[in-house]
């Protein structure tokens, strides 16, 4: 009797067990699904994932892709800062590279681009034919020799003597690729021209040690390109910058807004070596720069250019933001140094859109 009573009472101590595991079960199920009630007008803090002051105003900004020669970099990054005040809905996506490097995304890499900006306009035409029907002529510059308080000889160098200079031992100087950045193609454009006009192998001197070729007013630039220890290249002219800073460099051939944007010292060369001049273009063109891809680049005077491809995702934008930049934004430009086309010169099958604001010169 005793052992049964025993068991019994086990028995009721396990279901009081269970009973109490059921309870506390349901109340905590009942507490995980439960919503706390919100009095009328207002929202739950831990409810609320935005915000009502971050919280966009109309549509998520689409962004307009827009391929760059590195030396417009500074300006068209202002440009379009002006730009978004008045259209706060667009974005953008600056990508800075070599003017040829820019195309080439586009032309060889099958990517897509909304606006191309190159340094020499000539480029478009040249390597873009099946890519892009109209080109706009928008602004020029100057090549110029850059340097800083800390380069070599900074006190005596000037337009007259700076080949001497630049050939001093322990002298170093860079230009950028000219398989890449036109600014590196104009050097050596530069150089040839400045051998013609002094009769003498200046150009074979200043590019000595590298795998350049020089014959004449022409000159063979291999691809990879190879500098030597006096000679430094970069992909593109302003990646030379940072090295000029730090003393690595004591000269670099750069265009003169870039110069002036980055407060650097420099030397303006003459006219007829500088390529910014539009009259001596005929004598700028005796030069020829034949690239590792088989392209041959003349001597022309400085100007950059802009498109829009045929590839362009946002063609309408593209178009607006163009019309801004050739309007309201050449006054940015010319702030920063670099002088512009007024009003600029189109060529090809012009949108409708830029018509009234550009005076069209050829197909």
């Amino acid at each position: 009797m005793n052992n049964g009573g025993s068991r019994m009472g086990r028995g009721k101590y396990y279901l009081l067990i269970l009973l109490i595991i059921s309870i506390t079960l349901l109340i905590a199920y009942m507490t995980l699904t439960s919503v706390p009630e919100v009095p009328s007008g207002k929202t739950p803090e831990k409810l609320t994932s935005v915000p009502e002051s971050s919280a966009p105003s109309g549509k998520t900004p689409e962004k307009l892709k827009i391929f760059l020669a590195g030396s417009l970099k500074i300006p068209v990054e202002r440009i379009t800062e002006l730009y978004r005040k008045i259209n706060p809905n667009l974005d953008f996506q600056l990508e800075a590279s070599g003017s040829v490097e820019a195309i080439k995304k586009v032309t060889e890499l099958g990517k897509y681009a909304d606006l191309i900006l190159v340094a020499d306009y000539g480029l478009i035409p040249q390597l873009m034919a099946d890519h892009a029907d109209w080109y706009v002529v928008f602004a020029t510059n100057r090549l110029v020799i850059a340097y800083t308080k800390s380069s070599k000889y900074a006190s005596e160098i000037n337009e007259n003597n700076w080949h001497r200079i630049l050939m001093r031992d322990g002298v170093k100087f860079g230009f950028s690729d000219p398989n890449r950045d036109p600014c590196g193609y104009r050097t050596v454009i530069s150089f040839l021209l400045a051998s013609n006009l002094s009769g003498s192998p200046l150009a074979s001197e200043l590019l000595s040690g590298t795998n350049i070729r020089v014959s004449g007013m022409e000159a063979w630039v291999p691809d990879p390109i190879q500098g030597s220890e006096k000679v430094v290249i970069r992909p593109k002219s302003v990646e030379l910058l940072a090295l000029l800073e730090s003393g690595v460099l004591d000269y670099a051939f750069e265009y003169e807004s870039v110069a002036i944007q980055h407060n650097l010292s420099y030397v303006r060369l003459p006219d007829e070596i500088n390529l910014g001049n539009p009259e001596l273009k005929d004598f700028y063109s005796r030069a020829k720069v034949h690239l590792g891809s088989g392209e041959v680049i003349e001597g022309d005077a400085i100007a950059y250019g802009l498109t829009i491809p045929k590839v362009a995702a946002r063609n309408d934008e593209a178009l607006k933001f163009t019309k801004f930049l050739l309007t309201e934004g050449l006054s940015t430009f010319e702030e920063l140094g670099q002088r512009v086309v007024r009003p600029p010169l189109a060529y090809g099958k012009v949108p409708e859109e830029l018509k009234g604001i550009v005076k069209e010169v050829g197909g």
